[in-house]
């Protein structure tokens, strides 16, 4: 049997793990009046990549905030920074970017932290979110004679930003955001000053810290543990936060909206480690799995978590159940790095090379799979059918959420809405597609019932098709294909 090394065959299984999984955009990260800001931010990063793994950016400041070091490039925070390229971006203030690419936008120039240089000075700004109306913003600053290097909507924000005719740089930007619609948690960088900002729903977190008597943001907490800083609370919906000399003042220029945190967040994207306006993600998780136990029980032998994703849900399902809980399937964290394809062809070689069944712990059993979500259901199939290779009685599929039957417009990577599995199969339907001798989903009561123990608003339009913010009267396009006839036309 001979062998190549496959670029291709690389990227297509990255490709096919992108389109079975959600993805959020982006985190974000600033240190300001701290000596060694780069770095911090750097660490701050590391501690968000789970939030973005294509691009990454640090953009610092020294002296009077007047120029601005620049160090952005496609990859993982670890391969794209080191001592030398820290050592390049001095100063008391930077801010940080790691970034997932929506489909055709996986290029440098799309990459975070955006740099502007505007008549009252230069700016960066780092932003998490997704804007609804950027599109319509994007052709009609572009009538006017705006000239964007970048598909990305965050870009709008900087336009509109740099056209204000407010006077200070976070005056302008407020002024920017008031035009847009749909999500943003951000930070911004114009001179010695620091702003950051949530909309005012408050679809994404965003986090204040202290480190030595130097202000922090983070898009999770986890990322102000790493550096050892104390969190001090987060940014209220629609809060305005701005640092300067140090000291901190707080505005609420926009209208007061309700609040619709988005529940996706808890269920899957932040860290388990990471507390969400003051709720730990990983008890939320586990309650999930609880419920979920009361709603679908089943006769078994063992639960088995899919990797890393369903491991806290799997556990609350089996401390419910009272069934042994077993890592029955070891995930290759090493996926994503260059390997050797053999040139014939391996059944199932994509699911394989990042999943493998334990068959001591399965063979024999009745297997409750427990996962956190089913987008179009190809790399579940993939694993049901290696359970029952690996010699498992029966596989039972449960999700602690509730079916995805549309996508998500405030800043996840979501497929369109004929390409969710669960717009188009009933749950039976489903069941049979995935091979699977049962299938529970957590109801949608189920997962309010968890979330009303948040103490605020959330948003759970992908499971109940009640979207808090109008996209227009066209149907909503996900931000998958956001900008995807603006790169058309680039071409």
């Amino acid at each position: 049997m001979s062998c190549k090394f496959s670029d291709e065959a690389l990227q297509r299984l990255a490709r096919e793990h992108r389109q079975d999984h959600f993805h959020d955009e982006c985190g974000v990260f600033a240190a300001h009046g701290h000596p060694e800001a780069a770095k911090i931010t750097y660490l701050g990063l590391y501690a968000l990549q789970h939030r973005g793994q294509e691009s990454c950016g640090i953009v610092s400041t020294a002296g009077g905030g007047r120029e601005h070091h620049v160090h952005r490039a496609m990859g993982l925070v670890s391969d794209v920074f080191s001592e030398k390229t820290l050592d390049k971006l001095p100063g008391r203030h930077a801010i940080g970017h790691v970034r997932y690419s929506t489909a055709g936008g996986s290029q440098i120039n799309n990459a975070q932290p955006f740099c502007a240089t505007t008549d009252a000075g230069p700016v960066a700004i780092a932003h998490n979110g997704n804007l609804v109306n950027a599109f319509r913003i994007r052709k009609e600053l572009e009538s006017r004679g705006a000239i964007f290097s970048t598909t990305a909507d965050s870009e709008v924000i900087a336009q509109l930003l740099a056209r204000s005719r407010e006077r200070s740089q976070e005056e302008r930007l407020i002024d920017a955001l008031s035009r847009v619609k749909g999500a943003f948690s951000m930070v911004m960088m114009a001179g010695d000053v620091l702003v950051a900002v949530r909309d005012p729903h408050g679809f994404r977190p965003l986090s204040l810290g202290r480190l030595e008597g130097s202000w922090v943001v983070a898009s999770e907490t986890c990322a102000l543990d790493l550096i050892g800083a104390t969190h001090e609370r987060d940014l209220e919906p629609g809060e305005v936060a701005v640092i300067r000399r140090g000291r901190l003042r707080s505005l609420q220029p926009f209208r007061k909206e309700a609040e619709h945190f988005c529940i996706f967040e808890y269920i899957y994207f932040a860290r388990p480690d990471s507390n969400l306006n003051g709720n730990n993600v990983y008890s939320f998780r586990k309650e999930l799995g609880r419920i979920l136990a009361r709603e679908h029980p089943v006769a078994a032998d063992v639960v088995v978590p899919v990797l890393d994703s369903g491991n806290t849900a799997a556990l609350g399902y089996a401390e419910e159940a009272e069934i042994p809980y077993e890592q029955a399937l070891i995930r290759n964290h090493y996926v994503r790095r260059t390997f050797i394809e053999p040139a014939q062809s391996i059944r199932h070689f994509g699911v394989k090379v990042k999943h493998n069944a334990v068959k001591e712990l399965v063979q024999g059993k009745r297997v409750i799979l427990v996962d956190d979500s089913i987008v179009r259901g190809t790399t579940l199939t993939k694993i049901v059918n290696m359970l029952r290779a690996a010699g498992a009685r029966a596989v039972h599929v449960r999700v602690s959420s509730p079916p995805t039957g549309g996508p998500c417009h405030y800043g996840i990577d979501t497929p369109t809405r004929e390409e969710l599995i669960a717009h188009e199969h009933s749950v039976d339907e489903i069941r049979e597609l995935i091979g699977a001798d049962s299938l529970g989903y957590l109801s949608l009561n189920g997962l309010r019932h968890c979330g009303e123990t948040l103490k605020h608003g959330s948003c759970d339009a992908c499971f109940s098709n009640e979207y808090p913010v109008a996209i227009g009267d066209e149907e909503p396009r996900p931000q998958l294909s956001l900008f995807r006839s603006v790169e058309a036309e680039d071409d």
